[in-house]
């Protein structure tokens, strides 16, 4: 099959033989179910995705630059580094490698259960609690997706995908230092300054190469 004939169908084929859309998708459906179930629905739980929508592109732009962009770090004999870290820069390297584009599955083995004892403990209803823990895994799903479609052969036919599409590929294959936001079209790099006009940044040679020095 060619580029040109890659369909939404066939990138939904190749999203699900991957185990994170169906470590996070059995997640949020065992928190809508039990959601439902609970009931005791409230104006809050209405707020609450509110709010988490809202904060998303925050939170999405935080997560790339600080954690998925961590520069190893040396501390007496230890690197400190992270599994994260390294599938985002191995990511970097080979853009085009699908099983790279996911979230490692290992990290969902831990993350997954921490965000559902943060939706148990952390609320003041165990109701408000799974609704958070559905709207989380939604969006986690949702950035899944969007993340995997942007890199593959499907070519975008909507201007708001186009958009999105086009902030994220700038990210890999100009400069890796702008456009962190991955599901939406450059929200929180306009607000923390890095959105730059493109014709005004430069190709980056270290695009694909985080955190080596160019040679001189």
């Amino acid at each position: 099959m060619s580029r040109r004939d890659f369909t939404l169908a066939d990138a939904g084929r190749e999203f699900v033989r991957h185990p994170s859309p169906w470590m996070i998708g059995v997640t949020l459906a065992a928190a809508a179910t039990a959601r439902t179930i609970v009931g005791d629905w409230q104006v809050t739980d209405a707020v609450v995705p509110l709010v988490m929508v809202g904060v998303f592109p925050l939170a999405e732009w935080v997560i790339h630059v600080a954690i998925l962009h961590w520069r190893p770090r040396r501390l007496g004999p230890v690197v400190v580094d992270t599994r994260l870290a390294r599938d985002h820069r191995r990511h970097h390297a080979e853009p085009r490698d699908v099983p790279l584009i996911f979230i490692p599955w290992p990290t969902l083995l831990w993350l997954l259960p921490v965000a559902t004892a943060v939706a148990l403990v952390a609320f003041p209803r165990p109701g408000l609690g799974l609704t958070f823990l559905t709207l989380l895994t939604a969006l986690g799903l949702g950035y899944e997706w969007c993340h995997y479609l942007i890199h593959s052969d499907y070519k975008p036919r909507s201007d708001v995908y186009r958009a999105i599409w086009r902030n994220h590929r700038r990210h890999h294959f100009k400069n890796e230092h702008y456009w962190f936001t991955v599901t939406s079209a450059g929200t929180a790099d306009r607000v923390l300054g890095t959105c730059p006009d493109p014709a005004t940044v430069p190709t980056s040679p270290t695009a694909r190469q985080l955190h080596v020095t160019p040679a001189r």
